[in-house]
């Protein structure tokens, strides 16, 4: 058997003398001798041999069971990176969904283990698996202290400043010509995104929750740069399967090296399970903004927006979110008005999972800045595609390629601008 003739490749020859003529049933025997001996090493070499037998159901009962040894020995990163390989050669196995559910909480991430039990209810569960499922649904609480993730890119961009490519621009007095930093500018830069948390209990279902964000996109030329960063404390308190977190701190923002505005804010999300397959969340924020180069813009911010994920089957899902946003300011041709929808879909293929997503937002400026012959009105179109390529995974993360398009049609030239974008990054494998 090819397991076997593995097994023996990964040990040494007095081991491989004794292991000679061993089937699947033997070596599976082996390995959970090795677990109750507790010699974890060992039985993980005899699972990695038997993952790669040609016979699907050695391979899936093998990452199986060495999945759920590295949860025990609490390795769940790569514990979840063996489900999600289970998952792609055997969707809708509800308990591989359930352990992969079961190790992203303990990890801290409950979003992704909520999406991972309505993939599994998706799929069609017996009556027994489906009141299991929703039992550990409504009970789903993430124990984490601490947890955070990182994704690095490379990044081309047509338009890092999101400018005109025009190079004059009607106003009241006569045409404006722009620099050339005013324009369109292109460039290769690399965008990091990174984000930390800590969990700290104060009652059965009420947890202080501090939360450090922050997004860079960085090029050789300095005066592009693009840095934004958050701190956030919050609360996280659980009222029957709602979840209700408000939050209040500050967020910050550089442009070119300098900064570019502090926005003090208050947000409220309502996360609300809408039966076994579906998800809604309401958001809202209310801030005030306070722009450092230019004290006109600065003003009240206020958005809501109510969104629904919905899990197709096993392997695929579809979401899509409605709000607005009310941004007022003291020069009046800065505060605007607008409504957005926007709708996303993944599908599982083999060992990738392959995304888009598209956007529509209607802005209306309350006045004409002073320049400027009219007064803002604009449709800003974006869509997107991508893909997470797990069929290269190196330790717990694989290649993600996305690319992205933006068209902003304005009444002011100023904010007319189209941009093609794309980065080639890692990310999480699960």
């Amino acid at each position: 058997m090819a397991g076997m003739g593995l097994a023996l490749w990964l040990m040494p020859a007095m081991a491989q003398e004794s292991l000679s003529g061993l089937h699947a049933p033997d070596l599976f025997a082996l390995a959970e001798r090795d677990v109750n001996a507790d010699r974890p090493a060992d039985a993980l070499a005899i699972y990695v041999a038997l993952a790669r037998d040609p016979d699907i159901e050695v391979r899936s009962e093998a990452r199986f069971r060495r999945g759920m040894l590295l949860g025990a020995l609490k390795r769940y990163a790569e514990a979840a990176v063996e489900f999600r390989v289970f998952l792609d050669e055997k969707p809708g196995v509800a308990r591989v969904e359930l352990e992969l559910a079961r190790v992203l909480t303990a990890m801290g991430d409950e979003r992704a283990a909520r999406r991972a039990l309505r993939q599994a209810q998706a799929s069609g569960l017996p009556s027994d698996v489906a009141i299991v499922v929703d039992q550990f649904a409504a009970a789903l609480r993430s124990t984490r202290h601490l947890g955070g993730s990182l994704e690095i890119a490379l990044a081309p961009d047509s338009n890092v400043n999101r400018a005109t490519s025009a190079r004059t621009l009607d106003t009241v007095i006569a045409p404006l010509t722009l620099s050339d930093d005013a324009r369109q500018q292109s460039g290769i830069g690399v965008k990091l995104t990174a984000q930390g948390f800590a969990r700290i209990d104060l009652a059965p279902h009420l947890a202080l929750l501090p939360r450090l964000s922050g997004i860079a996109s960085l090029y050789r030329a300095s005066t592009f740069q693009d840095i934004s960063a958050s701190a956030l404390l919050g609360l996280e308190w659980r009222v029957g399967r709602d979840r209700l977190t408000p939050a209040v701190g500050p967020t910050w923002r550089w442009y070119g090296g300098t900064l570019y505005a502090r926005t003090d804010t208050a947000t409220l999300d309502w996360l609300h399970p809408l039966g076994r397959r579906s998800q809604l969340t309401v958001s809202g924020s209310a801030a005030h903004a306070t722009y450092r180069q230019n004290a006109l813009q600065s003003g009240g911010l206020f958005d809501g927006s109510v969104g629904i994920e919905h899990a197709i089957d096993a392997r695929s899902g579809i979401g899509g979110s409605l709000g607005a946003t009310r941004q007022a300011a003291r020069d009046p041709g800065y505060a605007t008005t607008a409504g957005y929808a926007s709708l996303f879909g993944w599908r599982d293929v083999g060992r990738v999972t392959i995304f888009a997503n598209a956007g529509l937002r209607r802005t209306m400026g309350d006045a004409r800045l002073a320049l400027f012959l009219d007064r803002r009105r604009e449709w800003l179109y974006q869509v997107g595609a991508g893909a997470t390529i797990r069929s290269l995974t190196f330790h717990g993360f694989a290649p993600v390629v996305r690319v992205n398009f933006e068209r902003n049609a304005s009444s002011v030239g100023i904010y007319d601008y189209r941009r093609l974008a794309g980065d080639v990054g890692l990310t999480r494998a699960f």
